[in-house]
């Protein structure tokens, strides 16, 4: 457990624990997205006040950066983690599958925080817009490299396009987000990530 000493109003160091702190951000950044997120929303949610806030994490945009990095080794983890997986079925399904196990866990809000954050975002934020675009891209590339070698290993067809298929996997994941924020249930997501993986190749 990390705990962090920030200033508190009467100028005396306050202790608190940062990474618990960081997931009740994670929370609420999720449920209301980046926009509509208030620094009073989220020090009623991190149990600390302005001063702390700023003293250990610097300002909104700062700290959701701390969240989307916490949220991409936890939670979100599963993008990356699948490319590890020996065959691109096998990581076709398991990005799909655990992108319905994680948008849909009652413990968690609906949808994906990546998501929710984007699309909350307008152009007077254009820097935290830029920033989750340039890390979709690198999920992409990164999947689009997994399946270039599944190609170069025969575990693809010869006519396979990795780009298309990278995209189309995080386009369906995606999708799959903005769905479960509208409310589809678990057994509808699941519908379509079977869907997704008939019609991927192998």
């Amino acid at each position: 457990m990390k705990k962090t000493k920030a200033k508190g109003r009467t100028g005396r160091p306050r202790e608190f624990d940062a990474d618990a702190a960081l997931d009740r951000a994670v929370e609420i950044f999720w449920r209301k997205g980046y926009e509509a997120t208030s620094l009073s929303d989220l020090t009623e949610a991190m149990g600390i006040n302005r001063p702390s806030l700023y003293a250990a994490f610097g300002d909104k945009e700062a700290l959701f950066r701390r969240v989307i990095e916490r949220y991409e080794q936890g939670l979100g983890g599963y993008v990356f983690s699948a490319l590890n997986l020996p065959t691109a079925r096998e990581v076709a399904s398991e990005t799909l599958n655990r992108a319905v196990e994680v948008q849909t866990n009652p413990k968690n809000p609906p949808g994906c925080l990546f998501v929710q954050g984007t699309l909350s975002c307008t152009a007077e934020t254009k820097g935290v817009r830029n920033d989750l675009a340039e890390r979709r891209k690198r999920a992409v590339a990164a999947f689009t490299e997994r399946f270039k070698r599944a190609k170069h290993e025969g575990d693809l067809p010869s006519d396979a396009d990795p780009g298309a298929l990278a995209l189309f996997l995080m386009s369906v994941t995606q999708g799959m987000a903005v769905l479960s924020s509208g409310g589809a249930t678990k057994a509808e997501l699941r519908k379509i990530a079977n869907s997704a993986l008939r019609s991927f190749p192998s």
